[in-house]
């Protein structure tokens, strides 16, 4: 199935391009949540008309996460105190709620899907290199320092 993008997708395309998706994907995600529209003849006048509306629209959104990325850039490394064992493991883990909380405490707002975890939840003590991604390419990078305590 054909669909013309709305806005930018990270591994599947830019504003305006017309790209091939599986039906599913496209009936169930990509049209409901207003990112792309089914490509015909009318849908493509339509877009065309209004390109300049999305373009702009995308040159807003990329630029208040720039600024978002400032921020979080700026930020000290971030520290959280979680129950640990003598060995450095921890009673349970920290997963990207816990880090999106500690974040937000810190000043900047950053919700739970924006994080990034490579390895999964953090199950030891240590520092960490958290990305928080703030758009389809735009990352930043928090250190986060996991301390065990009687938290």
């Amino acid at each position: 199935m054909n669909v013309i993008l709305l806005e930018k997708m990270r591994n599947l395309g830019a504003l305006g391009e017309k790209v091939k998706v599986k039906p599913g994907f496209a009936r169930n995600y990509l049209i409901p949540q207003g990112k792309a529209v089914y490509a015909n003849k009318e849908n493509l006048a339509k877009f065309e008309q209004r390109r300049a509306e999305f373009e702009k629209m995308a040159a807003e959104k990329n630029a208040q996460a720039v600024a978002r990325q400032e921020k979080l850039n700026a930020l000290s490394a971030i520290t959280l105190i979680v129950k640990a064992g003598d060995e450095g493991k921890l009673f349970g883990s920290v997963g990207t709620r816990d880090i999106a909380d500690a974040i937000t405490k810190a000043g900047v707002e950053v919700e739970k899907r924006e994080v990034r975890l490579s390895e999964g939840s953090i199950r030891m003590v240590g520092e960490y290199e958290i990305f928080i991604e703030l758009g389809s390419d735009i990352l930043a990078t928090v250190k986060l320092n996991v301390v065990g305590g009687n938290a």
